[in-house]
């Protein structure tokens, strides 16, 4: 049923629950976006291809043939780069655990790969190890997303993560998460057309599956759950905090407004989609504009610029929301997950304990 039906949904604050970007609109020009990004935005954009191909920046490298004349006799230039890759896949995740597992296995791979040696030929070991470290990151990464699992640390925690594995390939300065050729790969991607989707389907499906699937099913049937989360309440000591990230933010706001929870003093909902449910009339106990009962807490909502699940709270509830926009510096859908290393967001939180 169309959204222009009067029993379809709509945006009926006119989608004040869409975060607007950081120039203050709602709505971006997509046509201009692959010529205006820059700085942070260019660098995320470079992480996201970097995610769906972390050789990108590596391939770029090789292309560029070698730098100079070797000397007769000198070892070729990656054989010491393919040595400290398999030292690097011994110790498997230990020089990084926050990038996630496999660690040990994308550093064997890459120590195999036929572009390590022209790259190395191309371009002084300096620029190298912080590229090949920006390649184990991004395929760690990437692989989670691939699998639909989360990815748990955000933009600042990678680049310590890179810096940290630069160093066991040999740089001798911190690395950056921007190298020689990590303008060229920097480009911005964005594709809005059938041909993008349809190559892009298993992710973004993946990436929209806490809306399109777990969401759904609670808004159908979500007694049960509803009644867990009161049971879980009632056992805690008072003052009781509710955190819900994404549809547990739903399932809290939703448990709150049905009944009073006597011991709850705060609610807080992290990258969740309930604003835009009750916005478009679909938050079960709630329709819009019905205001949120008087018996709801102090609410704090913490969404991501760029996590396209994170709503906004505070438009549409005046006066009884508090939104905090924070930014991961993770491109999306690894921003839906990556809240939880983001020292903003305990801070946040920290500072609204009852």
């Amino acid at each position: 049923m169309a959204g222009a039906d009067p029993h379809g949904a709509r945006l009926a604050a006119g989608g004040a629950s869409i975060p607007p970007d950081r120039t203050g609109a709602t709505e971006r020009d997509v046509a201009g976006e692959e010529d205006g990004e820059d700085g942070e935005d260019a660098e995320t954009t470079a992480w996201e291809r970097l995610y769906r191909d972390p050789e990108a920046e590596l391939a770029l490298a090789a292309t560029r043939g070698p730098s100079g004349e070797a000397p007769p006799g000198a070892a070729f230039p990656d054989e010491e780069f393919r040595e400290r890759l398999a030292a690097l896949a011994a110790r498997g995740e230990s020089v990084a655990p926050e990038l996630g597992p496999g660690l040990g296995a994308r550093a064997a791979d890459l120590a195999r790969s036929p572009l390590l040696a022209p790259a190395a030929e191309a371009l002084d070991p300096e620029d190298l190890a912080p590229l090949l470290a920006r390649a184990l990151a991004a395929a760690v990464i990437g692989a989670a997303l691939a699998a639909d699992a989360p990815v748990l640390c955000d933009g600042p925690a990678r680049d310590a993560a890179v810096d940290r594995v630069a160093r066991e390939l040999g740089a001798t300065a911190p690395g950056s998460t921007r190298g020689p050729v990590g303008r060229l790969i920097g480009r911005p991607v964005l594709r809005l057309g059938s041909r993008y989707a349809v190559r892009r389907r298993r992710a973004l499906t993946g990436a929209v599956h806490p809306a399109a699937g777990d969401v759904l099913k609670f808004l159908v049937r979500g007694g049960p759950l509803r009644t867990a989360l009161r049971e879980l309440a009632a056992d805690a000591e008072p003052p009781v905090v509710l955190l819900g990230h994404s549809l547990g933010g739903i399932i809290a706001l939703d448990t709150l407004i049905e009944a009073p929870l006597p011991g709850v003093r705060l609610l807080v909902t992290v990258g969740s989609q309930a604003p835009f449910l009750y916005e478009t009339g679909a938050l079960p106990h709630l329709d819009h504009p019905e205001p949120l009962p008087g018996h709801v807490p102090a609410w704090l909502n913490i969404h991501d610029r760029r996590d396209l699940l994170g709503f906004a709270a505070a438009p549409v509830f005046p006066g009884r929301a508090e939104d905090i926009a924070t930014d991961n510096r993770q491109p999306f859908p690894a921003a839906h997950s990556a809240y939880w290393s983001d020292p903003a967001v305990y801070r946040a939180i920290a500072e609204r304990l009852p």
